[in-house]
């Protein structure tokens, strides 16, 4: 299990290197990076950096839910055109044409509501952004549905530091540790989630 805590250390790292920003003047101009490149290709989610700067400026807390907002929805639109233009004939290099039409025919059965279910959760956007494009879904009806769940969801983190404030600044501090862990075990758990609903919808197609 020594490749297990390697992968651990190093996403561990990044978290802490994504929180790092905001001691730095460049917090919100990184908030907006990351989160514009989180929804096409960065494994590290902007909560991090986004609960990290709230922290610091609890006031400014609904700002920065904007900034995380927008930019991931431009992020995911460049997400849906990296599929869009060229996503098909890298799928069927590296997964075959059976896995390939079971997840189209998953898109076309659920649409957008699967990017929905993405940006809300801990289930990796990008993964959905990208093959959004790959199989062509309405380009308005997936950006409508980035724009609800994406704000949605970083509106309440905004939300929760902006009405707890300075109450909940020292407690944040405090247990920074555990809540990093915590997220890791949320986004390690969302990349092994989809794999594991991948290989499910593949196999329940194939039963006769």
């Amino acid at each position: 299990m020594e490749w297990l805590n390697e992968i651990i250390a190093w996403f561990k790292g990044m978290v802490q290197w994504v929180a790092d920003f905001a001691y730095t003047p460049y917090g919100v101009w990184a908030l907006g990076i990351l989160s514009f490149a989180e929804s096409s290709f960065f494994p590290i989610p902007p909560d991090v950096l986004l609960m990290a700067l709230a922290v610091m400026e609890p006031e400014l807390s609904l700002w920065f839910a904007t900034v995380t907002t927008v930019t991931s929805v431009l992020g995911g639109m460049f997400g849906y055109l990296i599929g869009y233009k060229g996503g098909r004939p890298l799928m069927h290099r590296w997964f075959s044409k059976e896995k390939v039409a079971t997840v189209e025919g998953y898109y076309q059965r659920y649409d957008v509501w699967a990017v929905g279910a993405a940006g809300l959760t801990p289930l990796p956007y990008k993964l959905f952004t990208i093959t959004a494009g790959v199989f062509a879904l309405s380009f308005p009806r997936f950006v409508l549905a980035s724009i609800a769940s994406r704000g949605l969801r970083f509106y309440a983190e905004g939300f929760f530091f902006w009405f707890f404030g300075p109450s909940i600044q020292k407690w944040v501090q405090e247990y920074f540790g555990i809540i990093t862990v915590v997220f890791l075990v949320v986004l390690v758990g969302g990349f092994w989630l989809v794999k594991h609903l991948g290989k499910k919808a593949v196999h329940s197609e194939n039963k006769p």
